[in-house]
């Protein structure tokens, strides 16, 4: 009778929990917890199974929804049976908290038409943007005024593309030609570099972690060509050919992969060192339009981090840069995101299969851009159809749909903390979205027109945004 009575109490008070990390890898087996434990006791816990030296924050989720609660709390609300072990999975979570930004600091005129693509370099310390004018600009973001105006093009600058190292920036035109310029006086450095056909839709660089000082990128065009470029050299040294369309989309991996999407409904997968083609991924009917890696934000910002540390050499920085690669990964593999034309997403490991893990739908127009998170454990995607949504970075499953915006979402960018996303739309707003919460934070009017680019610095302090009124927005909190 005792013995029932105390198996009893066990049962009441304690739960069998599994606790798993996002891919699903168990820390430990299965074991009881107190139907007490709340998410701090749940972080004190993974710390110390972990062996954690110094204490790390965790956030923590059952079926996809994050547990803010004692689990008593939570297995009542959501009438969840104790019978079966119950999987939370644990997320970590970055140690500085970014604050959302709240308010116009300046407005910068400077081009005389739209502005298209807005990018803050690697470090924060500089932002670049490029027009319809024909223009690249860059911006003091000390004084917040122009600081130097980038003329060559002869054509509206649709991309720009800071070197991970930040000592370079290339942009690319309708007219099709790169150039290439040096931030530290706003003078081209070399000739145009020729050889699209039509215009560039797509520049990424070669991560500094595999190469430093940076080198080579890669751009995609309208054309139907990928090309690599030495920018040392001052030329193209491959041509990726082989879509039987326009290119929509380049990015270059953290493994030496180079990504490519195309109007011809497929992905394309290069090795980098001689631009043979080993892997096509099949699964849109329709274009596709963006891509994202989840490493992506790591292989932006290379070696810097929030920190502001400066690097005193090339060996240096690719030292820290692939130390923060490194931790970023994990034992991941890099995923690859699509969206589409066909209003769907396809969720992609490349290195492990040509098959795709998810298919991701729910949208109702096209998808115009995706993003991942920088932990990569979130994809974020913008449509026509005048949402926002938020999906599970490893599995694919939607999480949440954002809906404030009154016309179609063109750009996203996310704070370095993973916390909050921005995103900007024809509507001529801003918004900041509360990623834990799943709902508004920051609702930014300003503009007059609509908003094609905007950015969010990798020091978390400074929100850029540019459109179709011909000012330059910064915003800071």
């Amino acid at each position: 009778m005792e013995v029932e009575a105390r198996a009893e109490s066990m049962n009441t008070n304690t739960v069998m929990c599994l606790l798993t990390d996002p891919e699903g890898t168990p820390l430990g087996s299965s074991m009881y917890i107190p139907q007490s434990a709340g998410p701090l006791q749940l972080q004190e816990l993974v710390n110390k199974l972990l062996n954690n030296e110094e204490k790390l924050p965790y956030a923590f989720y059952i079926e996809d929804k994050e547990l803010v609660v004692q689990l008593e709390t939570y297995l009542e609300k959501n009438k969840v049976s104790v019978e079966k072990s119950l999987r939370i999975i644990y997320q970590p979570q970055a140690i500085f908290r970014i604050r959302p930004v709240n308010r116009c600091s300046s407005t910068i005129a400077g081009h005389t038409e739209a502005v298209l693509t807005v990018a803050f370099s690697p470090d924060g310390r500089n932002l670049a943007s490029g027009s319809g004018d024909t223009t690249v600009r860059l911006w003091d973001l000390n004084t917040q005024t122009p600081l130097f105006t980038c003329t060559g093009h002869k054509n509206w600058v649709l991309c720009i593309a800071w070197s991970p190292d930040g000592k370079t920036l290339i942009s690319g035109s309708k007219a099709g030609e790169l150039l290439c310029w040096d931030p530290q006086t706003g003078k081209q450095s070399g000739n145009p570099l020729t050889g699209h056909k039509k215009w560039i839709t797509g520049i990424s660089w070669e991560p500094v972690h595999l190469k430093s000082p940076c080198r080579r990128f890669v751009s995609s065009s309208k054309d139907g060509d990928a090309r690599i470029w030495d920018v040392s050299l001052k030329k193209c040294v491959i041509c990726l050919t082989g879509h039987t369309l326009a290119v929509t989309c380049v990015k270059w991996g953290g493994d030496g992969l180079i990504y490519t999407s195309s109007q011809d409904c497929t992905i394309k997968v290069w090795e980098s060192s001689q631009g043979k083609l080993i892997r096509e991924l099949k699964g849109h009917g329709h274009w596709v339009n963006s891509l994202a890696l989840s490493t992506e934000y790591v292989l932006r910002t290379g070696a810097f981090d929030h920190t502001g540390k400066q690097f005193s050499s090339p060996e240096e920085m690719k030292h820290a840069a692939l130390e923060r690669y490194n931790k970023m990964r994990g034992n991941a593999p890099e995923r690859l995101v699509s969206g589409s034309d066909d209003f769907t997403m396809f969720l992609w490991e490349p290195n492990v299969s040509k098959h795709p893990k998810a298919r991701l739908t729910g949208h109702q127009q096209l998808v115009n851009h995706v993003y991942f998170s920088p932990d990569g454990q979130w994809i974020a995607s913008a449509s026509f159809d005048k949402s926002v949504k938020l999906w599970n970075g490893a599995t694919g499953k939607f999480v949440a749909a954002f809906r404030g915006h009154v016309g179609p979402v063109y750009q996203i960018s996310w704070s370095a903390d993973s916390r909050l996303l921005l995103s900007g739309s024809k509507d001529s707003t801003l918004k900041v979205w509360d990623i834990h919460k799943q709902k508004l934070k920051q609702d930014l009017p300003g503009h007059e027109d609509e908003v094609f680019a905007v950015d969010w610095s990798p020091d978390g302090e400074k929100v850029a945004s540019g459109g179709r009124d011909r000012v330059l927005k910064l915003w800071m909190n």
